[in-house]
């Protein structure tokens, strides 16, 4: 076994190892078991289990956390939710789904060498500077996404924590808060809340 939930209703066991991770895995849910093709390099940190209502209709899902990318600058998660009724995967919008149809950005390079950034996002603006530039040369018109991707469970709702970045290296400038909510029309979960933080030095 792999990881279980709190309660050990959720069950996750390895059925083929291969030396970056592991390739595939059974997942048992109070007694029913689905094989499942999943990315889960091994990062050293073990999957995230959980066993709650998250659409509201009284009847619990199995949520399931991996990480699939740890190094400098690096901390990548996924999230899987499957329905303990007939073991199929609800599906989660995507981060870079969400920052392409609701997230603009706008870096500007200002002459002391600080940076200008600006943030537009469900009707709201965020304006503020970084006070220094980690790459003078190289040439960013907006935020770059995708080094910092954490999603978690709290309060029967989904979290995403999404770091934003400057630079090649990079250095993270601000924080999205996300939260999800369940769409009954889509049957899936999608961008509910986004709050924008900038990273404090």
């Amino acid at each position: 076994m792999i990881a279980a939930s709190p309660n050990k209703e959720v069950k996750l066991y390895k059925i083929e190892e291969l030396k970056a991770g592991l390739k595939r895995v059974s997942l048992h849910i109070n007694g029913k078991q689905k094989k499942l093709e999943w990315n889960m390099p091994n990062t050293g940190t073990k999957p995230q289990v959980f066993y709650t209502d998250l659409t509201g209709d009284g009847e619990k899902e199995a949520i399931i956390i991996i990480q699939t990318g740890r190094g400098t600058g690096l901390d990548i998660y996924d999230i899987h939710v499957i329905q303990a009724e007939d073991l199929s995967e609800i599906k989660v919008q995507r981060y870079d789904d969400i920052v392409a149809k609701q997230i603009k950005s706008k870096v500007t390079k200002n002459g002391d060498g600080t940076l200008a950034i600006s943030v537009k996002t469900q009707g709201k603006e965020y304006h503020f500077d970084y006070d220094f530039d980690p790459a003078p040369k190289h040439k960013q018109d907006e935020l770059y996404f995708g080094g910092v991707v954490i999603y978690g469970v709290e309060n029967q709702t989904i979290n995403l924590y999404l770091g934003a970045s400057v630079g090649i290296s990079p250095s993270y400038v601000c924080d999205f808060n996300i939260t999800y909510k369940f769409d009954r029309a889509k049957k899936e979960y999608i961008v509910d809340q986004i709050k924008v933080e900038p990273v404090e030095k």
